[in-house]
């Protein structure tokens, strides 16, 4: 597994917190916004000797005007609830449409209140409400107050926004080296049994064909993306089982005996107990990785093996697995078999001439059967390109 950088992520992160924090102390204006001037002047003289730039506007249009050209740089604003042209709720509706209200705080003030009035402000997102005539003591307090408050918020949000993506890229990272163990371990079954390095890839793109057509089909069976990816990358441990099966039996290029035989289907057994070993939790992957390993010799008619399932009972994804392993062995050429025509090998596997499938899995094959012809090549069949 790739090991994980954390002095780059340490450094990354140190950069990005610096680059908060000059955004945040970018935010050092304050916007009054009243169509009374005597109101703007106070407020303007309780913070004129502050930290804050301040600006102005006397209705809610240059409101607007003003938010859209600073909406960066402003840090809280003071808005009056009764303006011409557009009112205060206006626009903070504005601001909620155009995702403002959430970093930029705003201060509601009124002498008209009610109770109407406070409630539907705070709906819209308003931080506080201030009632004229005001006391400056109180303003700025509440003012310092909210200003810190947001700040510290919008840092944590930050924050939680890039250890996600962190989080994400690690995730990432780890997959993509767990695939790669996956193909790796998988392709030691082929090379011991004689068969092709390539069965696991093709078993892998026609499982994904299935699962594509069965969600197409069937919407009320459907898989995400997510789980598609999962149970494709798991289908490429069907058979690590046989790993622990003797080389005498494994590549036997005659018929088995019944004992040889018995100890063959062991290799669903033996592949569990692997897996058992490697677990480090119970998650949806392993689920169907355990699954898969387990149950893709099963039958819809209760004849398969090694537990004997019958019909639902088998979970679809090695339902899938199970016709997909079949069509490849099928028309693939191997040294102790010829191969059959895409064709024939369509009409054993709908006749049952090669274990029993679920009509629905049957219908879902048929449907994918120009699919599976476009990704079936000339060399797997032993045919001259």
């Amino acid at each position: 597994m790739k090991e994980i950088n954390f002095s780059f992520i340490c450094a990354h992160l140190s950069e990005a917190r610096k680059e908060r924090n000059f955004i945040m102390e970018e935010r050092n204006t304050l916007l009054i916004v009243d169509d009374v001037m005597i109101n703007r002047e106070l407020l303007k003289d309780i913070f004129e000797e502050g930290e804050y730039k301040l600006l102005e506007a006397a209705d809610g249009e240059e409101a607007i005007e003003i938010l859209e050209k600073n909406k960066e740089k402003i840090a809280l604003i003071f808005l009056d609830l009764v303006m011409p042209k557009k009112n205060g709720l206006e626009v903070m509706h504005y601001m909620s449409l155009n995702n403002m209200i959430h970093t930029i705080p705003v201060i509601m003030i009124t002498g008209e209140a009610t109770v109407e009035s406070d409630v539907k402000a705070y709906e819209l997102g308003a931080a506080d409400i201030i009632y004229k005539p005001f006391e400056p003591a109180v303003v700025t307090r509440r003012a310092k107050n909210i200003i810190e408050l947001y700040k510290h918020r919008n840092f944590i949000e930050k924050e939680l926004e890039l250890r996600t993506q962190e989080l994400l890229e690690s995730r990432k990272q780890i997959e993509n080296s767990n695939t790669f163990l996956i193909n790796a371990l998988s392709s030691v079954v082929e090379f011991r049994s004689l068969e092709s390095g390539e069965h696991i890839q093709r078993v892998k793109k026609f499982t994904e064909i299935m699962l594509r057509h069965w969600r197409a089909l069937y919407g009320e069976e459907q898989f995400t993306d997510e789980q598609i990816e999962l149970i494709v990358n798991a289908s490429a441990l069907h058979d690590i089982g046989k790993i622990a099966i003797p080389d005498n039996i494994l590549l036997k290029p005659g018929k088995l005996t019944d004992e040889e035989y018995a100890e063959m289907k062991k290799h669903t057994i033996y592949g569990c107990q692997m897996l058992e070993k490697f677990k480090q939790e119970e998650n949806e992957f392993y689920r169907y990785c355990y699954d898969i390993c387990r149950y893709h010799h099963e039958r819809y008619d209760g004849r398969g093996y090694p537990d004997g399932l019958k019909g639902d009972d088998i979970p679809i994804w090695a339902q899938v697995v199970a016709i997909v392993d079949v069509y490849d062995a099928l028309v693939s050429k191997r040294v102790y078999k010829p191969s059959f025509s895409i064709e024939e090998t369509f009409r054993m596997i709908k006749d049952g001439e090669c274990g029993t499938f679920s009509p629905k899995l049957l219908k879902c094959f048929d449907d994918a059967k120009e699919d599976f012809v476009k990704n079936t090549t000339k060399e797997q069949m032993g045919e001259e390109a």
